[in-house]
């Protein structure tokens, strides 16, 4: 079962109104886009929309052009075999196939995974406003197209002025009902117990997808051995484990998107140690001014790393903080430490679990997993 598989209900909905809506999809990491979009391409039909991913693709405009014209199903009038004389045709001709491109007497649909990464053109002469002119001519386009990105802020703030046709629809975390479904059984656990799975699982994933299908295969797969799903994150969390690549690789993404690198990642690692925290005790810890770490808490905020609540920083992903405490050091941590920050987190997530190891040995004989304790 695919996350989030009811907001494809609402995506259809503004791809079949009158007038046309583009719905924008937006979430952070690890929250489901690309498999809400393939999941679209499926009930579509692959001969009646294309999938495009710009984050892999997007290189040069006129290397662009011609890779989704050679990968398309459609008929179109901007020929594929066309070699754009410039930077500035090949995105002409770009905007000229999405919206001459036709599925038989239909209008195309073209799904857009990470459109912003569309961006990159900008460096390119005679490109200096892509991502608006994109919105433009998709607006007046008569081909279908849903958007997707896991930069929510920006996304925001280019969609201010862009023309009505768009709706921004926010991918929220996964419900307890919908872990439930997408985690594999664990033998012979009882409605009950999945249910407490479920729910353990979805506090300690923060609902995000991701976190969900690692936790919950990691659960399965250590089931017959007396896993649980603390168990399976420290597994997860350790040098080599799953969760350590995946944050690793979307923590560099998003900081190589930003500037000021190295600050960036002294503020992360003081948020890891402390949150939430206010600006002042932000830039007194960074020994800078105030003024300079207000623009380096802005250019985290702008990459979703960070959020500010009644003028309070704190880490968007409580998860990707864990690793930060965990691998953003000279020396790789140990299992042990590894175990003793996840028994942290899971009390902090959990505060409804028994606090020591008499008291989840005591449990033992209504759930099938405890917690254990690191002294």
């Amino acid at each position: 079962m695919a996350p989030h598989a009811g907001l494809e209900r609402r995506v259809l909905a503004a791809l079949e109104a009158s007038p046309m809506r583009i719905p924008v999809v937006l979430g952070p990491c690890g929250t489901g886009r690309t498999t809400l979009l393939h999941g679209l391409a499926d009930r579509l039909g692959r001969d009646a929309c294309q999938y495009v991913d710009v984050e892999r693709s997007a290189s040069t405009p006129e290397r662009f052009f011609r890779a989704i014209g050679q990968t398309s199903p459609f008929a179109h009038e901007a020929g594929a075999d066309e070699h754009p004389s410039s930077a500035r045709a090949a995105f002409d001709r770009t905007l000229a196939f999405f919206s001459s491109a036709r599925a038989d007497s239909r209008p195309a649909t073209f799904l857009l995974d990470e459109v912003l990464e569309l961006r990159t053109f900008e460096s390119f002469p005679g490109l200096r406003h892509v991502l608006r002119e994109l919105l433009q001519a998709l607006a007046e386009s008569g081909s279908r197209f849903v958007l997707t990105s896991r930069y929510v802020a920006r996304a925001h703030r280019l969609l201010r002025d862009a023309p009505g046709r768009f709706e921004v629809i926010h991918l929220p975390p996964l419900s307890v009902p919908e872990v439930v479904a997408i985690i594999p059984p664990t033998g012979d656990a009882t409605a009950e117990n999945r249910d407490f799975l479920g729910r353990t699982i979805q506090a300690l994933a923060d609902g995000r997808a991701a976190y969900v299908r690692a936790l919950g295969d990691a659960t399965a797969a250590m089931s017959g051995r007396g896993g649980d799903p603390i168990s399976a994150l420290t597994a997860l969390l350790t040098t080599d484990g799953a969760l350590t690549s995946w944050c690793g690789y979307r923590y560099e993404l998003r900081l190589h998107r930003a500037r000021g690198y190295g600050a960036l990642k002294a503020i992360l690692e003081i948020l890891a140690d402390d949150e939430p925290l206010t600006l002042t005790e932000i830039a007194q810890r960074l020994h800078r001014t105030p003024g300079s770490t207000k623009d380096y808490l802005s250019w985290l905020e702008d990459v979703d790393l960070v959020v500010s609540r009644q003028k309070r920083y704190t880490f968007g992903d409580p998860l990707l903080r864990l690793w930060v405490r965990l691998h953003c050091r000279p020396v790789p941590p140990s299992v042990d430490e590894v175990a003793r920050e996840v028994q942290t987190y899971a009390l902090a997530r959990l505060p409804s679990v028994e606090p020591s190891l008499e008291m989840a040995t005591a449990a033992a004989d209504r759930r099938p997993w405890g917690i254990i304790e690191i002294d």
